[in-house]
């Protein structure tokens, strides 16, 4: 699959700015199940164009267990278009080799960011199954676009087959690079409803964010919304209200979201991590905990619920966060005996701390990360060698996953906070040394769905004290 844009701009080098991508060089991109590549095959002062080649491979979105639906028959999952046709893949590879662009960015000449350049769109092969060409225009035209389109024979060897429900796409504008990009990245894959990721409230956020300005106003923005979210009325129906801003919406979603069968809630990342740090408390047998590096206190509220725990400490270095924490525990709310069982307090993890001794099990739940690597011999002292929980459980993020999310690569962290991510066998390695130096022994665990090669998201370590 491949994208061209090109302007005749002049000087059209300035597209090169633009988009953050030197003329002369070749960029690819990792995508979770294959590459993008991003070449110049024309440049000059009169006119430029840059291409994105996606490359995927098949065989690894059958590995990642993407929605491929099969035909019913044993290569179905196998044989699909996916390497060939524009859709939800584009709009990833798009996010991850122009984020800057995307974002109204642009370094060194700022001013080009709100310049109107002239630009000319050709895409090789689009799907539009449902509503074909017209379907197409209503998209694009009302934003300004003359759209010119050739649908695609299922072969000219056998014309009574008819036609695909593939079309060659070419668009002309004069508009900002940011625009371009913002309906790109919405309207391609709203023509064609197969996504290859999970469709979940975030999906929600990422399309309002790409369709400031214009979405609202757009006259096909209900049913650019629905195919978006691949019609899943619950999200659909949330999303339109938010764009109507309290307007009634008639006729919205064709069926009323009452009617529809009671979604459960799709656990997120965190809550499987949280779930499982919970777990693993309780199998340990504390009943004096320590939450290192707290935060609002989710994992503190799950801990609550149990008996078991007759002290439950948290720590964090932010004060901010620990009145969050307290307000949504609804502290002062509590019956006294639930307060005395929760102790809030301020504090470093590379500082030693009276405060964090004596106490069966520690959680550590995504905060190494955010230590500089300098510091983290402070923090193994301060928690190994001095605090001495009998149990620690700490949690990481796994670098070598970040492949998996749009706007990461392998070079990328998955927050700007963080100061190192690992891979498994980094963190498998500094565990184990951990455990040997302090005289722990070490289980390392998944966290989250495994994907092959490259793991699961989140991953977790499990100290045990002597044994």
């Amino acid at each position: 699959m491949i994208l061209n844009i090109t302007t005749t701009h002049k000087p059209a080098t300035d597209l090169g700015y633009l988009l953050h991508k030197h003329p002369d060089k070749f960029q690819t991109f990792d995508l979770s199940v294959g590459k993008a590549h991003v070449f110049y095959p024309e440049k000059g002062e009169d006119k430029t164009t840059i291409s994105l080649l996606l490359d995927i491979d098949p065989i690894d979105m059958v590995r990642g267990a993407r929605n491929l639906g099969g035909d019913g028959f044993s290569l179905g999952h196998y044989v699909n278009d996916r390497p060939y046709v524009a859709s939800s893949f584009l709009s990833v590879a798009l996010s991850k080799a122009f984020s800057s662009a995307m974002n109204g960015k642009c370094k060194d000449k700022p001013e080009l960011v709100d310049v109107k350049l002239p630009f000319e769109i050709s895409i090789a092969s689009i799907p539009a199954p449902k509503g074909g060409e017209i379907l197409i225009r209503k998209f694009f035209e009302p934003l300004g676009y003359k759209v010119e389109l050739k649908r695609h024979t299922l072969d000219a060897e056998f014309p009574e087959w008819g036609e695909s429900k593939y079309f060659s796409l070419n668009l002309e504008h004069t508009i900002t690079t940011k625009e371009l990009l913002s309906h790109l990245y919405v309207l391609i894959p709203a023509l064609d409803n197969d996504k290859h990721y999970f469709v979940s409230e975030n999906e929600i956020e990422k399309l309002f964010q790409k369709g400031e300005g214009w979405l609202k106003v757009h006259p096909e923005r209900e049913q650019i919304i629905r195919r978006y979210l691949i019609n899943l009325n619950s999200l659909s129906r949330q999303a339109l209200e938010r764009l109507s801003e309290g307007d009634e919406i008639e006729n919205a979603i064709e069926e009323p979201i009452e009617k529809t069968e009671t979604e459960k809630k799709k656990e997120t990342l965190h809550d499987k991590r949280i779930k499982l740090v919970a777990e693993k408390l309780i199998e340990s047998g504390a009943e004096r905990v320590l939450d290192l590096g707290c935060g609002e206190g989710k994992l503190i509220r799950q801990l609550l619920k149990q008996k078991q725990f007759i002290e439950i400490a948290g720590m964090d270095v932010s004060y901010n966060e620990l009145l969050k924490a307290r307000e949504r525990l609804h502290f002062d709310e509590m019956s006294p005996k639930q307060k005395e069982r929760i102790n809030l307090f301020q504090g470093s993890l590379t500082y030693r701390d009276k405060r964090l001794d004596g106490f069966d099990a520690a959680a550590v739940v995504e905060v190494i990360e955010h230590l500089d690597l300098n510091r983290l011999k402070s923090f193994e002292r301060v928690l190994f060698e001095f605090a001495k929980p009998k149990t620690i459980i700490l949690t990481t993020p796994n670098k070598e996953y970040n492949v998996m999310w749009e706007k990461l690569d392998a070079e990328n962290m998955r927050h700007n906070d963080h100061r190192f991510e690992w891979t498994r066998n980094e963190f498998a390695e500094w565990a184990n040394r951990i455990g040997k130096t302090y005289n722990y022994s070490v289980e390392t665990l998944p966290i989250g769905g495994e994907e092959e090669n490259i793991g699961a998201p989140s991953q977790m370590a499990i100290f045990r004290y002597g044994n």
